[in-house]
């Protein structure tokens, strides 16, 4: 696992946004070999979307050959519903960059089998040639997606209940009444993330410090679901000064020397 500490969320975001171009720049993709990305929601891609709309616009990052799959969907809204997250995607990156709709990929939340669109979901993906990237976030308990405390580390897709707390930090979305947060969500299984050849992760901000430390320093475990990227051969976890204030000095000084330019 590496550890990337910039000194804020500017920085961070215009670091990873940087990454991915690269990396994308190099696969070479084409219709008959696409480059597969994952991506998730929520406030924390929101400074990396920014930055990849402006590297697509100035022209030094096409989206033309990229298939790209979400983390997850609430349970019972609809597309046309601003709080979906096909609604959130389509607002903070497709309409504003050279992705065609039929290459992107969303769960869907009013499916009538709810399980089933969630099997079809994981051959999707298996379809489309398997995840090169997933870039994700980290909830403040540690979890990735919607793969909650307690959740399986070889889960799959499927249906998931949502935390008190999840909903909590989530109703800042839904005029910050936890009550309007959907309770149920469709999320891909910690399992499937750590079949992605490489997953980056942001996490800012001192209320991810505890949950960071956690994940770097403690032991892998389902009740810090994130911990299993210290399993994954190809994982990187970019964060800002203040999300290190749980870490130990040590472990600091270690990934910034290791890191040094």
């Amino acid at each position: 696992m590496r550890l990337i500490i910039k000194e804020n969320y500017g920085s961070a975001c215009l670091w990873v946004s940087e990454y991915i171009t690269g990396r994308i720049n190099a696969f070479r993709a084409s219709a008959q070999r696409p480059f597969v990305l994952g991506l998730p929601t929520g406030s924390s891609p929101l400074g990396i979307y920014r930055e990849l709309i402006s590297l697509n616009k100035m022209g030094k990052l096409s989206f033309e050959h990229i298939i790209t799959f979400n983390m997850d969907e609430y349970v019972g809204l609809d597309a046309a519903h601003p709080q979906s997250y096909k609604a959130f995607m389509r607002e903070n990156l497709f309409k504003h960059i050279d992705i065609p709709e039929a290459q992107t990929n969303i769960l869907n939340g009013m499916a009538a089998d709810l399980a089933g669109e969630c099997d079809n979901y994981e051959k999707k993906i298996i379809e489309a040639g398997g995840i090169e990237l997933f870039l994700g976030g980290m909830g403040e308990d540690g979890h990735i997606a919607f793969n909650e405390p307690g959740s399986s580390l070889t889960s799959r897709t499927r249906i998931k209940t949502l935390t008190k707390e999840t909903r909590e930090v989530n109703s800042r979305f839904f005029e910050g009444d936890p009550a309007k947060v959907p309770a149920t969500a469709l999320t891909v299984g910690v399992g499937t993330i750590m079949e992605a050849r490489e997953v980056v992760i942001i996490a800012c901000g001192r209320r991810k410090a505890r949950a960071l430390a956690a994940a770097v320093e403690g032991c892998v475990t389902h009740l810090w679901t994130l911990s299993c990227l210290q399993m994954h051969p190809k994982a990187i976890i970019v964060c800002d000064e203040d999300a290190t204030d749980e870490l130990k000095v040590g472990t600091v000084r270690y990934f910034k020397d290791i890191e040094r330019e």
